[in-house]
């Protein structure tokens, strides 16, 4: 029997304790020895740190252990941190945030196995180096950003050293552990945002300095940092924190500067002062509180050894100034920088920045020459140029014209020009090309074309003379072209244009020139324009619609007649327009309109427009529903306006074509029916009458054609008459019934054309049907009548029914006419005396007769004496022939009527007396 089978039962468990614990320190030394031999190339399996912190969770079962144990435990802790280190250190270049994490995982293990070790002897301070492990672990987690993990190890090494006396502690190093186990304790609880742990762990550290500089130094970097972190947050709140943790930083380096013995240490915490009281400051003009800010640049400037000589200093002091009002004092610190070659561009470029803002248009100026003044002295980069620049000259509202005058003189400094030389300053070039173009854009969009001239012209300094910017250089060129045409200094806009054609030559191009011709009164040159546009091969109906309103507006008519009538000509392709047809032919015609003598034209586009309606529709043309509607009513009233007109002005060949136009037009719009048929029937009727008077002035009789044409138009006419009349008949609706002198102007009408084709029929029926008509009145029977009655369309049976049928209606009338009774009763003579002769004396016997009764009862004068003279004279004078031939009863006939007329004619006594004695002597003959 072996001595382990007969032990005691009391051993038994300390011989299974002692077993496991062998197993599992086996089990961490083999997975340490694998770790040990690991190879860059060859990764830690990914269970090792399960397996390990498996092993850990068995050995903590067991504690506490013997103090061999425990030395068997440190130094396999030991073991494994070095591992780590080796691992870490072959593989930091290709270390990923999963390795670096692996790693911290194992370093984490050994930690907690020399904490589950505890102290052993021989061991010098085990709980301070258990609490660098820590501290060493907690770190990489927290760059890990694993707060938790990283808090966790922060406060196990807190525990571990708070049981130690630290008046004790007389190594550095251990007491440098103290400060930086506190400083990072406190930056893990401000990034999990507890600032109030944060701070008062900081407050903390106050205990760990033991007199050191470097601590001083390392607590108040800390309080900055933590300070510098608050000014990231906006608010008054964030803004006393951060001033608050400031001035705990500049207390700790007062304190710090006292326990200093070296010059170096005194450098250092000077220079922290300092750069502590600047942020100060910086919080303080923050805060506007301005006054402080001088306090504090003063402090730094005026201090024993030297003074701060920081380039912020300038700016901080510059920006107080500001705010104070203190413009003089702010401009000297701002030309203080250019003296000091010490200042980075970065600072002094702020500065004039922050400098133009406060002063705004009367900084300008300053700023302009501090930035000239550090050409000479320091190297200025072109974006600086840049920078500038676009501070001085953006903003806009008052004092913008000042500014940017100030920016031209700026950018067109042959020094500042250089900056943007060469492929490198491309961008900036690019950059300063922007900013004078945008605000030269401002000023033209405010009128200021002289200012606004100015800035394209220098931004052109700033395109490369090359073929990649030769569209940007025509560009510029078209703009300048217009800032001299708003100048109205035409030959130099003329200039610019011409440049630019050469480099883009465009339709953009050919437009600006033709507003060029248009201000130099240059008509043809702007018509030559219109074609020109027209070739280009970017060309855009919509220039020829922009060419005719320029056009318009400088009272060009005909060019703007020329530019619509080019852009008609696109309409018959099919081409995609961006204007109605029928609006740019509206237009044209109300252009032409404006302006006498331009009939010709305006019937020419008439023509046009009732001529493309036909070709592809009147809605297509016109429109449909009520657009398409007045636009029909406007051509058609158009064209009656100027038929009416032209008629006026006996303009008859052009009042002809008008009027046919106007009826054509009339004819095509839709709805009120019965008032368009009127307008139809009209410009029909008095289109043959201008035709009919054309006739007389020009003294030339009517072509077949011409009479066949207005035949066909009076057929049309008559077609309308005797519709309208039915409906008026039927309906008794009197509103839109044919007006009695257009009836009578188409009877008129109708008689002279058919007489040209030899119908009396016709011609009698004609006027027939006229003096049945309601619309017959006395006096237009007189007209047909004395018309008839002689040449060239002489017809003696129209002249007397139409004179007789006129007699009647005088006679009949309440009120007589008895000038034209006594007109009628001549003319009726007349004709029966010329056509009748001597075969029908009793009919010419008649109408004396019926004058001598018309004149019985009248008051003296009531009847024309003049034609009661003529009656009674030339019915006397009948009588002489029959005498003379022995006819004596027809001669006292006809000197008995002539008698009884003298009788009723006043003035005629005379020649009564001597009418009675003739006629009494031949009443004696036998």
């Amino acid at each position: 029997m072996r001595i382990a089978e007969i032990s005691s039962p009391e051993l038994r468990p300390l011989q299974r304790e002692t077993e496991a614990n062998n197993r599992s320190l086996s089990h961490i030394e083999a997975i340490v020895k694998q770790l040990e031999t690991l190879t860059a190339d060859k990764p830690p399996p990914e269970t090792t740190t399960y397996d390990l912190r498996q092993c850990l969770t068995q050995l903590s079962q067991f504690a506490p252990f013997s103090n061999s144990l425990k030395l068997q435990i440190w130094k396999l802790s030991y073991r494994l941190w070095n591992a780590c280190v080796d691992i870490s250190n072959t593989t930091a270049i290709r270390s990923s945030s999963a390795t670096t994490e692996s790693q911290a995982e194992l370093r984490h293990i050994a930690a907690d196995l020399l904490s589950i070790a505890g102290e052993v002897a021989g061991v010098p301070s085990p709980a301070i180096k258990s609490a660098s492990f820590y501290h060493k672990t907690g770190l990489i987690w927290h760059n890990l950003r694993k707060f938790d993990l990283a808090a966790k190890c922060f406060e196990r090494a807190t525990d571990m050293v708070s049981k130690l006396d630290i008046n004790s502690i007389v190594d550095a190093g251990e007491r440098k552990l103290l400060l930086d186990l506190n400083l990072a304790r406190s930056r893990t609880a401000w990034e999990i945002r507890d600032s109030s742990l944060s701070v008062a762990l900081l407050n903390r550290s106050k205990s760990f300095l033991f007199g050191s500089c470097n601590h001083y130094a390392d607590l108040a970097k800390q309080f900055m940092a933590f300070g510098k972190r608050a000014l990231l947050n906006s608010g008054a709140d964030a803004n006393r924190e951060a001033l608050k943790l400031m001035n705990e930083a500049l207390e700790t380096c007062e304190k710090g500067f006292d326990t200093a013995r070296t010059r170096e240490e005194k450098v250092e915490i000077r220079g922290l002062r300092w750069k502590t009281l600047r942020f100060i400051a910086a919080i303080h003009l923050q805060k506007e509180e301005y006054e402080s800010v001088i306090k504090c640049v003063k402090v730094l400037r005026d201090s024993n050894d030297g003074g701060d000589e920081h380039p912020s200093l300038s700016v901080l002091a510059m920006k107080a100034w500001l705010g104070l009002g203190r413009h003089g004092e702010a401009e000297r610190e701002l030309r203080g920088m250019v003296i000091d070659r010490g200042i980075p561009e970065g600072v002094w470029v702020s500065a004039v920045e922050a400098y133009f803002a406060a002063a705004g248009t009367a900084g300008a100026e300053t700023a302009k020459g501090v930035f000239l003044g550090l050409l000479g002295r320091c190297h200025i980069s072109a974006g600086a140029a840049v920078r500038v620049a676009h501070r001085v000259a953006g903003g806009g509202g008052e004092g913008g014209r000042v500014r940017a005058k100030v920016v031209a003189e700026l950018v067109s400094d042959e020094r500042v020009v250089a900056l943007f030389a060469g492929q490198d300053a491309a961008k900036d070039r690019v950059a300063m090309h922007a900013v004078l173009w945008n605000c030269g854009a401002d000023n033209f969009q405010t009128k200021d074309y002289e200012t606004s001239a100015e800035l394209f012209e220098k931004s052109m300094l700033y395109i490369a003379h090359d073929t990649e910017n030769r569209i940007l250089r025509a560009k510029g060129y078209r703009v300048l072209c217009l800032c001299h045409l708003g100048l109205l200094q035409l030959d130099r806009a003329q200039e610019y244009i011409n440049e630019a054609g050469k480099l883009e030559p465009n339709v953009v191009c050919a437009f600006l020139k033709f507003k060029i011709y248009l201000q130099k009164n240059d008509h043809q040159g702007a018509i030559d324009q219109i074609e020109a546009m027209t070739t280009c091969l970017d060309f855009q109906p919509d220039f020829l619609s922009l060419s005719a309103h320029e056009a318009v507006a400088c009272h060009a008519l005909p060019v703007a007649v020329a530019s619509l009538s080019s852009m008609l000509n696109f309409y018959a392709s099919g081409k995609s327009m961006p204007t109605a047809e029928v609006t740019v032919v509206r237009t044209l015609l109300t252009v032409l309109s404006q302006e006498p003598g331009n009939e010709q034209q305006v019937i020419k586009f008439l023509k046009h427009a009732h001529s493309r309606a036909s070709e592809i529709g009147p809605d297509f043309f016109f429109g449909k529903e009520d657009v398409g509607r007045r636009e029909r009513n406007w051509f058609a009233m158009t064209s009656w306006n100027y038929g009416t007109k032209t008629g006026q002005d006996k303009n008859y060949e052009l009042s002809a074509e008008f009027l046919k136009l106007a009826s054509d037009f009339y004819a095509l719009v839709e709805g009120s029916d019965d008032e368009n048929n009127v307008m139809v029937c009209k410009s029909l009727v008095l289109s043959v009458s201008s035709m009919i008077a054309l006739e007389f002035e020009r003294k030339t009789p009517m072509s077949e054609t011409e009479v066949k044409q207005a035949l066909h138009l009076l057929d049309r006419a008559v077609q309308m008459i005797k519709s309208n009349m039915a409906r008026s008949s039927v309906n008794n609706d009197q509103s839109n019934t044919i007006e009695p002198e257009l009836f009578f102007i188409y009877t008129f009408c109708a008689y002279d054309i058919q007489g040209r084709l030899n119908d009396p029929g016709s011609q009698f029926l004609n006027v027939r049907n006229f003096a049945s008509s309601k619309a017959c009145k006395p006096h237009h029977l007189l007209q047909i009548g004395l018309s008839a009655s002689q040449a060239p369309r002489l017809n003696h049976e129209v002249a007397s029914f139409a004179l007789n049928e006129c007699l009647s209606s005088f006679l009949s009338s309440p009120v007589p006419d008895y000038p034209n009774v006594a007109l009628v009763m001549r003319k009726l003579i007349s004709m029966a005396s010329v056509y009748k002769g001597d075969t029908d004396d009793d009919l010419v016997y008649g109408m004396y007769r019926q004058a001598y009764r018309i004149m019985v009862g009248l008051k003296e004068d009531e009847y024309p004496i003049e034609e009661g003279k003529w009656l009674a004279m030339t019915a006397w004078n009948r009588a002489a022939v029959p005498v003379k031939l022995g006819q004596i009863e027809a001669g006292k006939k006809w000197m008995t009527v002539g008698l009884d007329i003298a009788k009723h004619v006043p003035g005629m006594e005379a020649y009564k007396a001597c009418m009675e004695e003739v006629l009494g002597n031949l009443n004696k003959e036998p």
